[in-house]
């Protein structure tokens, strides 16, 4: 004969059996999307009932919007220009600011000579400097790309520093014990210990580089998303602002998931 417990420890077990079926990181997509479009609704109410859509537009004429764009190939040509511009400047300020960054960790009284210099510089509002830029490199690609770098370059400069000053000494004297070569103590201790602080600085550093590209493109520039923005604005056209900063954040997002995914394939071992 079997007994069946239907006590209400028994059900709450059951409920939490049934919860685990469904995966973690599934029912984490969907209270996201959930979240979204609850917001979305939200907005769009709001502009229909309550604020004038000509401040705050609406999501459909947005989507709207962006269709249009899609099918004109518009929303490519002035996606693929910020994309570069951002792209080039991240690249570059990761080529220059990470082996500055070791440096002035290994070349201790060097790097603490140098280190006011840096932050004044990173503290030295970028924006101010725009005009600087479009004059010494004309309102080509070239002043998107070196504004997208003098920003973003320190954020790696000042993370891979900090990253090595926390490095185990204790680790470092046991290989140098063992009398192992310089190359083999980087690739087997330096470089592993500043990966997370590199993923880091990447993901601090894709919002950043689209900032430098876009507030090179509303100074001069003649694509871009910046540039349509600022047109859009001119204009008056709320809708052409929200669906520029729409394809933005959708790149961001896009971008920060390839770091994520990076971030599992060689730091996995920390979860």
């Amino acid at each position: 004969m079997t007994v069946i417990d239907d006590s209400p420890t028994a059900r709450a077990g059951a409920k939490r059996r049934g919860a685990s079926l469904v995966p973690a990181s599934l029912r984490l997509a969907i209270d996201r999307m959930l979240l979204l479009v609850i917001l979305l609704a939200t907005w769009e109410i709001s502009a229909r009932f309550l604020v004038d859509p000509l401040w705050i537009s609406q999501p459909s004429l947005i989507v709207e919007r962006l269709w249009r764009l899609g099918a004109s190939g518009m929303l490519w040509v002035h996606s693929w220009t910020t994309i570069k511009e951002a792209g080039l400047g991240l690249l570059l300020a990761f080529v220059v600011g990470v082996p500055l960054g070791i440096f002035m960790a290994r070349a201790k009284y060097t790097g603490e000579v140098v280190e006011p210099f840096v932050m004044a510089l990173y503290s030295t509002p970028r924006v101010a400097l725009a005009p600087l830029f479009i004059m010494w490199f004309g309102i080509d690609l070239l002043s998107k790309v070196m504004m997208a770098f003098s920003i973003v370059v320190f954020i790696f400069i000042l993370n891979i520093n900090e990253g090595l000053k926390t490095i185990d000494k204790d680790l470092i004297d046991l290989f140098r014990t063992m009398r192992a070569p310089r190359h083999y103590v980087v690739r087997k201790v330096l470089i592993p210990w500043i990966e997370p602080w590199i993923i880091a600085s990447l993901r601090l550093a894709i919002g950043s580089a689209l900032i430098g590209a876009i507030v090179a493109e509303l100074i001069g520039s003649s694509s871009g998303l910046g540039w349509y923005i600022e047109h859009s604005a001119g204009r008056l056209d709320t809708t052409g602002v929200f669906a520029g900063i729409a394809v933005l954040v959708v790149i961001a997002v896009l971008a920060n998931a390839a770091v994520g995914w990076v971030e599992r394939r060689r730091l996995g071992w920390r979860r």
